[in-house]
């Protein structure tokens, strides 16, 4: 296992002045977790992958101003007994280095911050109060650069056969911090893109059933970290299970309580899913075309709406306006998990307009410039995935059917710069002041003759050069002129004709 150099110096500077210093936390986890999947035999090279450690935290029985002695270049500003240490690496993620002193927290009163924290004695003592096996593991670096691994709880057990497992009793751990009930889904999710062959993460059974028992603890959570949570299961593989999972948890009810009204609200013959399946299957696709955060979401509410508007029974069933109500839901949903404005407008926008109609024999280029310019041409794209989440959700076999590769086209169309004389650095005001003329068909024609030397040579769109040229035309007879107005025009239909043929190929269709 390779550990930076970074931390190797500052845990070294702490043992030479006696103290104890230990690599502690999820780094450890994702490095055992990387040398497990690389070392396994069943998996071929080309499957296997490596998880690089984004944080690094060293643990230590040096106090915050013992630790600030040795590394000057520091500061320290909160109760946790954490020391922020300023590195010399070029690697943002190794600039800054916390060391936390050895503690204890003995005294939780809102389910969230520890009321108390005391320094504990030893390396053990700081490893029991933290949340899951996996992560209590230290590794401790020798001078040669071995190191001996430290996992009083069996963290490495549970990290062979990818289990999700509390230090301890569960339900004293998730009374400490209720927010852990939601960070075992997390983890679950997140590391099962590294399940050894033939196996899962998956909860350990009295682990599962504590958050079951105690689910509602989540509701004093603040909001901001029910949202970064909820965005780190958006953005795994397995993004649907994780949703599921909180679900069955009974967590998804005090969060996103919205998603879970979908739950066997039956739809119409449009659908072979009810309401919630069908949106955990959009965020499934979306999650497996590794789209962006706000296509997940997006995937996942667009039709939070359902349920509220369904008038009828049966196959017969309809939701009209749910993509009106979907879009006030999600706003809501968002703003009341402290998104960023921008995402919420963004996500929101998608939401409002995954129902747009099209085909081809039906809606013209009006139409959809209307639509491009209510949803914004930066936001297209990502609309368009929407859809095919959608269509894959509903259980269709293609993602992309002609009439949307056709959209495509068409979108792409209106939205090109059309190929006229405003593209030229010169107008026909200058060539009036030029050739002092007044305005009349010679205007139009030098234009169009300016144009046809632009699009040969895109260069040659400078006021200087055609200053020039327009000198030059206007000595030249009017039959003249006419003529080769009328071939500019001609070539510039030529290239008009190929640019859209070109975007016809690029989207497949005729």
């Amino acid at each position: 296992m390779k550990i930076p150099k970074e931390i190797t110096s500052i845990i070294a500077k702490l043992k030479a002045k006696g103290f104890e210093a230990y690599v502690v936390g999820g780094c450890v986890r994702d490095l055992l977790l990387s040398q497990l999947f690389l070392l396994d035999k069943t998996i071929t090279d080309s499957d296997k992958k490596n998880i690089n450690p984004m944080d690094w935290d060293i643990t230590t029985n040096a106090k915050p101003e013992e630790i600030q002695e040795i590394f000057p270049n520091s500061f320290y500003k909160n109760k946790f007994l954490t020391v922020t240490v300023q590195t010399e690496s070029e690697n943002p993620e190794l600039k800054w280095v916390e060391i936390t002193t050895f503690r204890l927290e003995t005294k939780y009163t809102d389910k969230r911050h520890p009321s108390e924290i005391e320094f504990a004695k030893t390396l053990e003592e700081d490893l029991a109060r933290r949340d899951f096996t996996i992560n209590a593991i230290a590794l401790d670096i020798k001078k040669d650069s071995s190191f001996k691994i430290i996992d009083p709880f069996e963290g490495q057990k549970d990290l062979k056969n990818n289990i999700i497992k509390t230090v301890g009793n569960p339900e004293e751990r998730f009374s400490e911090d209720a927010l852990r009930m939601v960070r075992a889904i997390r983890f679950t999710t997140t590391l099962s893109s590294f399940a050894l062959p033939k196996k899962e993460w998956h909860l350990e059974e009295k682990t599962a059933q504590a958050i079951k028992k105690n689910s509602s603890w989540v509701q004093v959570i603040s909001k901001e970290r029910i949202r970064d949570e909820f965005t780190k299961i958006i953005m795994a593989e397995k993004a649907a299970d994780g949703i599921d999972l909180l679900r069955e948890l009974g967590l998804l009810k005090h969060t996103i309580p919205e998603i879970e009204e979908g739950y066997k609200v039956e739809q119409n013959k449009h659908h072979i899913y009810d309401c919630y399946e069908h949106c955990l299957r959009a965020l499934a696709y979306a999650a497996k075309k590794d789209f962006n955060k706000y296509v997940r979401i997006a995937s996942l509410l667009h039709d939070v709406g359902k349920p509220r508007t369904k008038r009828g029974k049966g196959k017969d069933s309809t939701f009209y306006g749910h993509e009106i109500v979907g879009a006030r839901m999600t706003f809501k949903i968002l703003n009341r998990l402290k998104f960023p404005k921008k995402d919420v407008e963004k996500i929101t926008n998608l939401v409002r307009h995954h129902l747009f109609y099209y085909t081809p024999e039906e809606v013209g280029e009006s139409s959809v410039r209307r639509l491009v310019r209510q949803v914004g041409p930066e936001n297209m794209e990502e609309l368009l995935q929407v859809r095919m989440a959608d269509r894959i959700g509903s259980g269709v076999p293609k993602a992309e059917p002609y009439k949307l590769r056709h959209l495509k086209y068409v979108i792409e169309k209106v939205s090109q710069d059309p190929i006229s004389s405003k593209m030229l650095k010169i107008d026909g005001k200058d060539i009036m002041k030029i050739l002092k003329i007044k305005a009349g068909p010679k205007i139009g024609q030098i234009l169009d003759i300016l144009l046809g030397y632009v699009l040969e040579d895109p260069q040659k769109n400078k006021k200087e050069f055609l200053e020039k040229e327009v000198k030059k035309l206007g000595k030249v007879n009017d039959k003249k002129l006419l003529s080769l107005a009328i071939k500019a025009k001609k070539e510039r239909k030529e290239i008009e004709i190929k640019r859209d043929k070109m975007t016809k190929k690029k989207y497949w269709v005729t």
